[in-house]
């Protein structure tokens, strides 16, 4: 046998080992991929969140579930891992737990729940949730967190939804109403006022916050546009849809929790 015909054979004999090992390997990477989808590894994921959350390790909940998302983002899980980390957004946000938006602040002689609000741009209700505080009393020389990020809203109408934001980080997407024939406004305004269990204004009467026919619900919170703004509603089945006059409707609880987030001044862009 000549030496060409010798190199043609070994030359034959690698391209056979290159494609076997070839198939090999895409089998192995096959089974790696169908493993990494397979139910029990994404079950044994949440079931991991789930303890650390009910121990109150919510930021370690909440990595194991951005975890899942980009591990499995065909999941049709997803959408509830997200849930699931909006939810844990808030619990954080309402827990004494330091996250890379709040600081520990140290109460001074002279300090109020007000003062400390006012500079740093938060609400008293968020201080006294976050820290446990059951009054406006407070002691000079304790730690309390705050919470230093400004928030903002993003109102869609074409989802009717309201998400709330900090620094482009989505904190929680609420569901909402608005205007029917598309009667909300676009544009970005600021939260001018906020009010518990408001009265409604309504043309050719006042109606108080105790009427079962006051629509706006246990919270108002103004826009520094003129009579719009978002509030809660005594009628639950209407969110979702464009059915107000053009406001913005969230239900109760969800207002409540809006309420206790977000200052005046806070800004909010409502988009078609």
């Amino acid at each position: 046998m000549n030496r060409k015909n010798l190199l043609i054979i070994i030359l034959f004999i690698l391209a056979v080992l290159v494609i076997i090992l070839g198939t090999s390997l895409t089998r192995k990477t096959a089974k790696i991929d169908q493993k990494k989808e397979s139910p029990i590894s994404i079950s044994g994921f949440v079931n991991q969140a789930k303890e650390l959350e009910a121990k109150a390790d919510f930021i370690g909940a909440k990595s194991i579930y951005q975890r899942l998302i980009s591990e499995f983002p065909s999941s049709p899980e997803v959408i509830n891992w997200q849930k699931d980390i909006e939810n844990l957004n808030i619990k954080l946000l309402f827990s004494p737990t330091l996250t890379p938006h709040s600081v520990y602040y140290q109460i001074k002689p002279g300090d109020t729940l007000y003062k400390i609000a006012k500079k740093f741009k938060t609400t008293v209700d968020l201080i006294m949730k976050s820290n446990g505080l059951s009054s406006n009393k407070i002691i000079p020389g304790r730690k309390i967190k705050v919470w230093i990020a400004p928030f903002n809203i993003v109102i869609d109408k074409s989802q009717n939804t309201l998400i709330l934001k900090a620094q482009e980080e989505v904190i929680k997407t609420y569901t909402v109403a608005t205007g029917v024939n598309n009667s909300t406004p676009t544009g970005t305004f600021k939260i001018k006022d906020k009010l518990l269990n408001p009265t409604w204004f309504k043309v050719g009467a006042v109606v108080p916050p105790d009427s079962p026919e006051n629509i706006l619900g246990s919270r108002w919170l103004g826009f520094d546009l003129p009579g719009y703004g978002i509030h809660g509603t005594t009628e639950p089945q209407s969110l979702g849809k464009q059915t107000t006059k053009g406001c913005v409707r969230m239900s109760n609880s969800d207002i409540e929790e809006l309420y206790t987030i977000i200052p005046e001044g806070t800004e909010v862009t409502i988009i078609d």
